[in-house]
């Protein structure tokens, strides 16, 4: 099985230290998130890992040689940032060989049980099964009894957008952590610039895609100053 980790953001939320470098390269407890996440991964047995770069990409691909980290695949996006959606179709000549694949991204750190996920994901064999869990969050996935994706609601715009139409919603923050099918390849119609919420959105109207419940699992978006020192205290 192989992954990707999306680290080409711009990371505006850990300034001043994303001034000069990438958020990936941010460290809690002495140690780069990248590098954390990387072992994560490789602690479920995933070797082979993409990783995409943007902002001072040089630094990621310097950091990965400098400290001979193998099986490391680099998706360049230095010219333009893709967001999640078009990061990932920019590699998907790197990740269509595996089946199925993880994604997620570089500011998580957790310490949920991938593998769990996975065998979640190889029963129930959906395009995409994705992380969630029972946690404050202005946003979320709706999910319909059967578990699966049926739409997204912005709890503080009341926005929402409906895949499929339901009496009753099962509201899930996501974790930015997904198992997908490379199946999806074929199927994602954006180009350029795009979101992953709006792929599964789309596509939730005519193919099943599933979430995960991990609730009472740590999970820290690292994003911002204070959660790196909420962080460490939980990730020594």
């Amino acid at each position: 099985m192989k992954a990707m980790i999306l680290a080409a953001g711009l990371g505006t939320r850990l300034k001043p230290f994303t001034d000069n470098h990438p958020k990936a390269l941010a460290v809690v407890n002495n140690k780069p998130i990248l590098l954390r996440n990387i072992n994560y991964l490789r602690s479920f047995g995933i070797d082979e890992i993409v990783i995409n770069v943007h902002h001072f990409a040089d630094q990621i691909i310097d950091f990965i040689k400098e400290n001979n980290i193998p099986n490391i695949l680099i998706s360049d996006e230095t010219a333009v940032v893709l967001e999640t959606g078009g990061g990932l179709k920019k590699a998907s000549n790197l990740l269509e060989d595996s089946n199925p694949f993880v994604l997620m991204n570089v500011d998580i750190l957790t310490d949920l049980d991938l593998g769990k996920m996975i065998s979640f994901h190889q029963e129930k064999n959906p395009l995409a099964t994705l992380g969630v869990s029972k946690r404050e969050s202005s946003r979320c996935f709706l999910f319909n009894q059967k578990n699966e994706l049926s739409g997204w609601r912005n709890k503080n715009s009341n926005e929402e957008k409906i895949s499929k139409v339901e009496t009753f919603y099962n509201e899930f923050a996501f974790s930015g952590i997904h198992i997908i099918n490379p199946s999806i390849f074929k199927l994602m119609k954006q180009e350029g610039k795009f979101s992953m919420v709006d792929v599964y959105l789309e596509l939730a109207k005519t193919k099943t895609i599933v979430g995960y419940d991990h609730t009472g699992c740590h999970l820290i978006d690292v994003g911002k100053p204070e959660s790196i020192l909420k962080a460490e205290t939980i990730f020594k």
